[in-house]
């Protein structure tokens, strides 16, 4: 452990144990629970910069803040329902953001989105706040520049692009790159314009660092901030770069949502009655460079034609290309869009389970995760809030948890890390995931 929040710690920190009497578990569940609220926090935060609040999830980010303050709480179990209690929150917060984003651009609607270029200058936009590209896009309607000047989107920006309100603007065109990972590469390879939205952006490099900027919540050192999105210092500095050539690149799918997946629930129904889709899977979350991300790339491969695989987050960029084909119709891959999105995969389990007259526990559904930082810890709450049971997590288990608190998480939910793909896929298939019998999906999420 390592705890200097108080002018009690030791030199350098405690780090065996606190002066004041706290113990490395009681140290790790407190940091577990400021990493959750954090996420919770990163999203609350976008749904007020389109103007949605809930003043609840405020409250409980306070109160959750005061409990790890010195001298405070010192119960372990009541830090466990805590966390427990940042997933219900951070479910409102999705759901929340969910609303703020249907309600502000439209329902998502599926679309094949280019990979390649067009000719004129470009302005990548990286990050997660369809506000700021909003108003980017809107700006460039009103100078009048939609024909001289192309968006093109980078990682979780990616599904902006089935949004009605945003796809409308003639200056959305493409999506360039992959995840937040490789951002120096293709940022460096980019010819125009960088923005910069919210978390996921790194400082930049000689290459690029003149042609970056930063908006809202984002900083860089040494870079320019755009303060209350007044994008005209940015699109001047993108005429000044080199024209892109137009370049096929091929497109990726994106825009599936709990309303319209939803309404082709009776073909869905239909196909898993007659055996047609055997099992789902859910498989997301962050991209990270730990070599255990190739696990989520094999696995993918792997998993059976007779299979659909749900997946949001950047971490799909490993594997979202391959043509994973159709089952009647229906993508055999379906993306979901951002972190965030996990919400609409959470609708879709509890109408299916409402639809065949079953708990969630019997459906035949598999949740393998991948994680990066706090927005991840902050929805792996929200599923374990929920009850199920089953969860595999990886490419690495959390630092902040000890050994004793990770086993109390494995016991009570029976988490579980990721090991060898095709061990784990027979597993997956034979098992699928359950639900412990007082879980909140057995309710009405609405």
């Amino acid at each position: 452990m390592l705890c200097n929040q108080c002018s009690m710690s030791l030199m350098g920190g405690c780090t065996v144990q606190g002066v004041c009497g706290k113990d490395p578990d009681l140290n790790s569940l407190q940091e577990a629970l400021l990493y959750g609220i954090k996420g919770t926090a990163a999203y609350y935060y976008h749904a007020l910069e389109v103007g949605y609040d809930d003043p609840k999830i405020g409250h409980f980010l306070a109160e959750a803040l005061y409990s790890t303050l010195t001298n405070v709480n010192f119960d372990k179990n009541r830090f466990i329902e805590l966390i427990l209690e940042n997933g219900r929150v951070h479910l409102e917060a999705m759901k929340l953001l969910d609303k703020a984003y249907v309600e502000t651009f439209g329902k998502p609607e599926p679309v094949e989105v280019p990979t390649g270029t067009v000719e004129g200058h470009g302005i990548l936009v990286t990050g997660h706040s369809y506000k700021a590209l909003y108003e980017l896009l809107k700006q460039i309607e009103e100078i009048g520049l939609e024909d001289e000047l192309k968006v093109y989107t980078h990682a979780e920006m990616f599904p902006a692009h089935a949004y009605p309100e945003l796809k409308k603007f003639k200056a959305l065109y493409g999506n360039w790159g992959g995840s937040w990972l490789y951002q120096k590469k293709e940022f460096a390879e980019f010819p125009g314009v960088i923005l910069g939205t919210s978390n996921c952006v790194q400082q930049p490099t000689k290459a690029y660092k003149d042609r970056i900027f930063t908006t809202g919540i984002a900083g860089l050192e040494g870079v320019p901030h755009i303060e209350d999105y007044n994008f005209e210092p940015l699109i001047k500095r993108a005429l000044e770069t080199p024209k892109m050539q137009a370049y096929d690149g091929g497109k990726l799918l994106t825009g599936f949502h709990h309303t319209n997946v939803l309404a082709m629930k009776d073909k869905l129904l239909e196909l898993i009655q007659e055996g047609k889709i055997r099992h789902i899977f859910v498989v997301g979350g962050c991209d990270t460079p730990h070599k255990g991300m190739s696990y989520y790339e094999r696995l993918t491969e792997l998993i059976p034609k007779d299979a659909i695989i749900l997946s949001a987050a950047c971490g799909k960029f490993r594997y979202n290309a391959r043509d994973y084909g159709t089952i009647d119709g229906i993508p055999r891959f379906l993306d979901f869009g951002q972190c965030n999105n996990v919400y609409s995969i959470i609708e879709i389990a509890v109408a299916l389970a409402n639809e065949l007259g079953m708990d969630v526990n019997s459906l035949p559904v598999s949740i393998v995760l991948s994680w990066m930082e706090q927005k991840a810890v902050a929805i792996l709450y929200s599923l374990l809030y929920l009850g199920i049971k089953g969860i595999y997590i990886g490419p690495k288990a959390p630092e902040f948890l000890t050994s004793n608190v990770f086993e109390v998480l494995r016991k009570q939910f029976d988490l579980k890390l990721i090991g060898d793909p095709e061990k784990d896929l027979r597993e997956m298939l034979s098992k699928g995931t359950k639900l412990e019998e007082d879980s909140p999906l057995a309710e009405d999420l609405d």
